[in-house]
């Protein structure tokens, strides 16, 4: 037996933040495989299902993101399982918006659902971190990620949602390189343009400035034959034959 865990916030307020990408993938999962309804347990909204052969349970945290350990870890105690039996999907700002990575233990990156995990179920479990991108100065991480996804952002996180929940078996069986490599493939093949809108536009032709273009249209200016400025040019350049 597995215990899939998505992290994410309780409540419509949060439904769409990029804090919730955890809930969003656990509920794609749900889907994709006809896992039964959800109920709640173990301070959690929870879904029986099987994987690749394997009998997986859905957990969804209803304790908000900080306290993620305590429904977890009730829930890996129940079912007598340890941290290597549990997977975790979440939001990760320190991977580029559609990147996924996935990876056993290491350290919380300032995630407080992954910080509380370490300190009630251990480090040894897996990390499925879904990027969501960062906004650039540490000061905004905390609006950016309660902030909700924007409406161009769906082009990349449907496809992505749908690609996790597709290919999740290979996590179950535990072939984690081949589920990265497939969300990673299947992110380029989807959102790349194909066939003539792939080429890039041809360059038009450079086009001259207003001096250069003006040049060709002034007569040519007609050198005095006789007088003051005739003699000096003379004196320059010499007499003509």
């Amino acid at each position: 037996m597995l215990l899939f865990a998505g992290l994410g916030n309780p409540g419509a307020k949060y439904a769409n933040n990029r804090h919730n990408v955890g809930f969003m993938a656990a509920d794609a999962i749900a889907r994709r495989h006809s896992f039964s309804p959800w109920s709640k347990k173990f301070q959690g909204l929870i879904a029986e299902g099987a994987l690749a052969g394997e009998k997986v349970i859905l957990i969804k945290p209803q304790t908000f993101m900080n306290l993620s350990g305590q429904s977890v870890g009730e829930a890996l105690r129940f079912y007598k399982l340890g941290p290597s039996a549990l997977t975790v999907f979440y939001d990760e700002i320190d991977l580029a918006a559609g990147k996924v990575r996935v990876k056993v233990g290491g350290g919380s990156g300032g995630h407080n659902g992954i910080r509380s995990l370490d300190q009630h179920v251990g480090k040894d479990f897996r990390r499925v971190r879904i990027g969501v991108g960062h906004p650039g100065v540490k000061e905004m991480v905390h609006g950016h990620v309660l902030g909700d996804f924007a409406k161009s952002d769906r082009e990349w996180l449907d496809v992505l949602l749908d690609t996790i929940a597709d290919d999740v078996g290979l996590l179950a069986k535990g072939d984690d390189n081949s589920f990265m490599n497939h969300v990673t493939l299947a992110l380029r093949d989807k959102l790349t343009p194909t066939g003539d809108d792939d080429r890039p536009p041809p360059k038009a032709p450079k086009a001259q400035s207003h001096v250069r273009q003006a040049r060709p249209q002034q007569p040519a200016a007609k050198l005095p034959e006789t007088g003051p400025m005739a003699a000096m040019l003379k004196k320059l350049f010499g007499g003509r034959d």
